[in-house]
């Protein structure tokens, strides 16, 4: 299993243990099978988006914290670089906790995207609320309040979503990402 997998699984497992489940109980409640959730926990590679996104809001926890390790901070824009120890603020933000906890009933199920490297870049748009975008694979270039940043596999970005913005492929191979956008 690689490291950020791995680091994905033990953090999902010290959640659970943190909030006084056991393995039996969190997976019945969620309706997994045992064995199909202790795999989870074990090797992190098989858990379904969808699993984590109910897992954040079961236990009022920050999507992204789950998926990257580190709380966002958000006035405008956070970048949290895989592997690069720190994360990168334009602005000072304040603490925003508890994305999926707060807006419980009012964030979008996750939803994936593959843009194509033929692929017209997309429209800038705005909407209300905030959008979190981890890169899963490929490169991603994400334009936002006048700029452009390339996020790599494992890179997200926690943006106030009311600002102009557009993602388009920055390479030769497809852009995967997840998409999370509160309403």
């Amino acid at each position: 299993m690689n490291e950020e997998l791995r680091e994905l699984a033990l953090r999902i497992s010290g959640l659970r243990d943190a909030c006084g489940y056991t393995q039996e109980e969190l997976a019945e409640e969620l309706g997994i099978e045992l064995s199909v959730y202790q795999d989870y926990e074990e090797n992190g590679k098989n858990i379904p988006i969808s699993v984590i996104y109910e897992i954040a809001n079961k236990f009022g926890v920050d999507f992204n914290e789950i998926m990257t390790g580190t709380r966002a901070k958000l006035d405008t824009y956070h970048i949290i670089r895989c592997g690069k120890g720190k994360s990168v603020d334009r602005y000072p933000g304040y603490g925003f906790k508890d994305l999926a906890h707060r807006y419980v009933g009012k964030i979008m199920q996750p939803l994936l995207v593959t843009l194509d490297p033929s692929d017209k870049p997309a429209d800038l748009v705005s909407h209300s609320g905030q959008e979190f975008n981890y890169v899963l694979s490929g490169r991603v270039a994400i334009s936002f309040d006048g700029e452009e940043f390339i996020l790599e596999p494992g890179d997200s970005i926690y943006f106030n979503s009311t600002y102009l913005h557009g993602q388009r492929c920055a390479g030769d191979e497809p852009g995967v990402f997840l998409t999370v956008i509160s309403e």
